[in-house]
């Protein structure tokens, strides 16, 4: 024990003097239970974050839209999708679209970040790549200045797929409309044994990493994500930073126009998930614990490579968020205004946070706040 200690803590003052951490430094960190030495991970975490980004804890007014559940896929940790005509399956048109949307904005929204099932319906002129751009298109004429955070890999796939046409024709075509960003989402596990058996109908790790990667090359800026707490080992957990970070390395030494702009843990939420992983994960919420320890490490494994990090109050709750924000992280999220992906799996966290709840959470540890755009930049104010 003593041994695993002087490890330790080698491990972490080579990471507060910037030497990038090795798969097998963070897998050992992140497996310890000793709450002396997880402490200690949290206050590396801490000053890390503080050295690398700063005391302010930033935050985003956006608006979440999911246009439709109806989705062709069944992953088996989503209790949102449904099938066509099925009960409470939705489509929304371009109309209530514009009407969440015209309303985000009267509330201050900067960003409206949107994403949706699957639909093999969802064409113009048999055309699903048309479809997704007549949204863009609709919105940016409305909305000019407002930023569209929409459409992970798994819809870029599946619009090139569809219409049988490359992912750049899809990127760019998507871009030259008006999206702002893509979020880093689909990627669950970046380790496609796992994937095999939460989303055995999903793009594998390869796909998602070029998508991305493509997007970088081509002006798009993505977020990246980490779907934890479910089948996962702590050596995948660390293998899936791995990747993000070369990913973010590949942007970065190709001079290419955009990269990932924050990482985001997404811990599983079981409660109403279907049955089979329910079943095996035994827990109807996630773990604030293992998150925490693993938002630390993530901090400090990621380095100076992905410097925002985010905490998920919708599945952790705001006291569990705002306790992230002494684990490494310097911004909680956005306001969202509503959410149904990970509330109709059960999440207790809420659908909505009011600007002044964010700023009271910040606050309440001491930290100053600072509303942000989407890219970490200047946000713009739309009247």
């Amino acid at each position: 024990m003593i041994n695993q200690i002087k490890t330790i803590q080698h491990i972490l003052e080579d990471v507060e003097n910037d030497r990038e951490l090795s798969q097998s430094d963070g897998f050992m960190l992140l497996s310890q239970s000793d709450e002396t030495i997880i402490n200690a991970i949290r206050q590396t975490a801490d000053k890390l974050r503080q050295k690398q980004v700063g005391k302010t804890v930033t935050y985003i007014i956006n608006r979440n839209i999911n246009f439709t559940n109806i989705c062709e896929q069944h992953c088996n940790f989503c209790a949102f999708r449904r099938d066509a005509g099925d009960d409470g399956a939705f489509w929304l048109n371009t109309e209530q679209i514009i009407k969440k949307a015209t309303d985000a904005v009267k509330r201050g929204a900067t960003e409206i970040c949107m994403q949706g099932g699957l639909n093999p319906e969802a064409k113009i002129r048999g055309s699903s790549l048309q479809y997704y751009q007549q949204l863009i298109i609709s919105l940016k004429q409305t909305f000019p200045n407002l930023h569209l955070h929409a459409f992970s890999p798994q819809e870029i796939q599946f619009i090139a797929r569809e219409d049988k046409i490359s992912y750049t024709e899809v990127i760019m075509t998507l871009k030259n409309a008006g999206l702002g960003s893509m979020p880093g989402t689909a990627a669950e596990v970046l380790d496609d044994k796992v994937r095999r058996i939460i989303c055995p109908e999903k793009i594998n790790s390869k796909t998602w990493l070029e998508i991305i990667s493509l997007a970088h090359s081509l002006g798009l800026y993505t977020t990246s994500t980490l779907l934890s707490g479910h089948i996962e080992t702590p050596q995948q957990q660390i293998q899936h930073l791995s990747q993000l970070r070369n990913l973010q390395k590949i942007a970065i030494e190709n001079n290419y126009p955009a990269r990932i702009t924050e990482f985001i843990i997404l811990p599983f939420v079981g409660k109403d998930a279907p049955l089979p992983l329910r079943k095996r994960v035994k827990r109807e919420q996630p773990s604030v614990k293992d998150t925490l320890l693993l938002t630390a490490v993530s901090r400090i494994f990621l380095g100076k490579w992905i410097p925002n990090h985010q905490p998920s109050w919708v599945k952790l709750g705001l006291d569990g968020a705002k306790e992230a924000l002494r684990w490494g992280c310097n911004d909680i999220g956005g306001t969202l205004m509503e959410e149904h992906i990970t509330t109709m799996a059960g999440a207790m966290g809420g659908t909505c946070m009011e600007v002044e709840t964010l700023q009271e959470a910040i606050a309440s540890l001491n930290r100053p706040y600072q509303q942000r755009g989407t890219l970490y930049d200047e946000y713009s104010s739309y009247c």
